[in-house]
């Protein structure tokens, strides 16, 4: 709560790779959630271009590929109303924040500083694909479309996966236990021991 934010996508990745380099030795596999997942993945392709240990797998959901995001999506709209209101759509924000001023003030801070970190995001072309499996899961009631979530596969020389689960944007939440076991299925089980890191 002390630190300031981050606002810049490459600036953030660097962080979590330097602050989590002891987590990320030895068997681990990285997950992440709509921001989480573009970072997650942006963490993988430091970790390959610095030819450090990479992941056993990279598994991502409920973000758009990056070749496929849309710039505009996080451009404006910063005002509280717009930011509320994204927050209903969303869903996954507890009644108790809406109704607390001083926990929705933290909340539409981070969200308005995550905002940035996305729209600071490039898409890089040209980059040679991961050397590993990523596994994407998508909600079926997600405005992710089909396409931008099946363009993962083209991140990778590797396997690709993508699983589609019942639910919204926090279907991870909405349907636990079936996200769960989808997860469960797709993370490698040879000599992974419990060092996983979650973004």
């Amino acid at each position: 709560m002390g630190e300031a934010f981050c606002e810049n996508y490459d600036a953030l990745v660097a962080r979590l790779c330097q602050e989590q380099a002891g987590a990320m030795g030895g068997e681990f596999a990285l997950f992440g959630h709509s921001m989480g997942a573009l970072l997650a993945h942006g963490v993988t392709r430091r970790l390959q271009s610095l030819q450090r240990p990479l992941p056993r797998a990279l598994l991502l959901s409920g973000c758009a590929a990056p070749s496929r995001r849309d710039p505009e999506r996080f451009a404006g709209g910063e005002d509280d109303a717009a930011l509320i209101a994204e927050l209903r759509k969303q869903g996954g924000t507890p009644e108790d924040v809406f109704a607390s001023d001083e926990l929705m003030r933290i909340t539409l801070d981070t969200l308005r500083a995550d905002r940035r970190v996305c729209r600071s995001h490039v898409h890089a072309i040209g980059e040679p694909p991961l050397r590993l499996p990523v596994c994407a899961f998508a909600g079926r009631q997600d405005d992710i479309e089909a396409s931008a979530m099946a363009a993962w596969s083209h991140e990778t020389a590797d396997i690709f996966t993508l699983d589609w689960i019942e639910g919204g944007h926090f279907f991870l939440r909405q349907h636990e236990t079936a996200f769960l076991a989808a997860l469960a299925r797709r993370l490698p089980t040879s000599h992974l021991q419990t060092h996983q890191s979650w973004v």
